[in-house]
């Protein structure tokens, strides 16, 4: 049976058992759609990052949550580039990675440091009832007025697309009681991937936001710490003035109620991002590939 080297890394961290744990494959050239979909469901993170040669790009990236591929991964980009490097298979500086939301470039710092380049970010505000989003995250209503200037929600697409709904106060975001088909059903009418709730008030005095993320149409109950969502809330918080330049980088905090603490440091002028962070390796080792279904050449989840 053909074996492939798998890791796990801590993305958006700088100890393990914090951040969002990605899985990464380092080298998955030869492997069929089934393959990587079976992979990805047997690490059983959240996203997994799979490497592989490319004509466009210095590599290329795909990534799949347990029961789907996605066009792009913040934290695995992070987890996986963080691991490269760390191994000797890539070098600090700027590169590039082909994904399925474009060629991107990718920076590695000396200290290990990774900054992925979310390009333009597709923000577009939304009429959307306070009740209802109020409803799908279980807190009262007046929980979501009176947000930085009456902030409005949006959607905001940075490779994956949020809904961004902004909440008053830390206290209304710890105490959300998530209905998941009503965040679906919430998600489909704006299409949008994953809502994400999120606060100026903050734990860390450095952070500037707090954000939660939840995305049950992608098979993903709460994300830990979320980098498509960091840089796509940034950009908007950005665009709508409520943060101005002064503040730089965005830093977004996430992950303290899944017990997995990290943060995100975003770059944005509001139009395009930027987002970097750490990640440590926390699990190496070989797993047994099933053979490909050769009969189906398209995975349907």
């Amino acid at each position: 049976m053909e074996t492939r080297q798998v890791l796990l890394a801590d993305a958006f961290a700088e100890e393990p058992m914090a951040g969002n744990p990605a899985g990464v494959v380092p080298e998955a050239d030869g492997l069929a759609d089934d393959q990587l979909a079976a992979i990805a469901n047997e690490l059983g993170a959240s996203e997994t990052a799979f490497v592989l040669g490319s004509d466009e790009a210095d590599r290329e990236l795909r990534f799949f949550t347990p029961e789907q591929e996605v066009d792009l991964c913040g934290h695995a980009t992070v987890a996986a580039h963080a691991a490269l490097y760390e191994r000797g298979a890539v070098d600090a500086g700027q590169s590039t990675m082909a994904t399925a939301a474009g060629v991107l470039d990718v920076e590695v710092k000396d200290d290990g440091t990774v900054w992925m380049d979310q390009g333009r970010v597709d923000l577009r505000e939304v009429d959307l009832p306070l009740a209802d989003a109020a409803d799908a995250l279980g807190i009262d209503a007046a929980a979501l007025r009176d947000v930085g200037a009456d902030l409005p929600p949006a959607v905001g697409d940075a490779g994956f697309p949020w809904l961004l709904v902004p909440v008053n106060y830390f206290e209304h975001l710890g105490n959300v009681a998530v209905d998941r088909e009503a965040v679906v059903d919430l998600c489909e009418r704006v299409d949008a991937m994953g809502l994400y709730a999120f606060t100026f008030d903050t734990l860390g005095g450095a952070s500037t936001l707090h954000g939660r993320a939840f995305a049950p149409r992608a098979g993903i109950a709460e994300d830990p710490v979320t980098g498509t969502a960091a840089g796509a809330v940034a950009a908007h918080v950005r665009r709508q003035g409520v943060v101005d330049e002064t503040v730089d980088p965005v830093v977004v905090e996430q992950g303290h109620f899944r017990d997995r603490p990290g943060t995100v440091r975003v770059e944005t002028d509001g139009v395009e991002a930027w987002v970097g962070g750490r990640a440590v390796t926390t699990l190496d080792g070989t797993l047994t590939v099933p053979p490909a279904d050769e009969t189906d050449d398209i995975i349907e989840v």
